[in-house]
């Protein structure tokens, strides 16, 4: 199994990583503990975990080498989603030394601005 690591500074972790279980839950199985600040999701093909710290949500998903990108999309692109009034960026880091995805709001900037 391949795992890849996140750290994503944000003055509300348990918010999102509530938020995140939550809306990835209507599909596959989440759960969050408001006492621990800690949470999990179970894909079909791999796991994230998630873990609220003083000012920032960890991240780390855990899956077949050929299916961790997926695993860092599916988390990081929702995250950053609901994160986007704070600017939130998931920079995923790989246990194998390559490099992860990125992901950051990609709004577009207003026309004529």
């Amino acid at each position: 199994m391949s795992r890849s690591r996140a750290r994503v500074t944000t003055d509300r972790p348990a918010r999102y990583g509530k938020q995140l279980a939550s809306h990835l839950g209507r599909k596959v199985q989440a759960e969050w503990s408001e006492e621990e600040g800690r949470g999990s999701v179970a894909f079909s093909f791999g796991t994230a975990d998630l873990v609220a710290e003083p000012g920032a949500l960890l991240l780390a998903v855990e899956g077949e080498a050929d299916r961790l990108a997926d695993l860092e999309d599916v988390v990081g692109r929702h995250l950053v989603r609901f994160g986007a009034r704070d600017e939130l960026v998931v920079e995923w880091h790989r246990d194998n030394g390559e490099p992860g995805l990125v992901h950051r709001n990609q709004e577009e900037p207003p026309a004529g601005g």
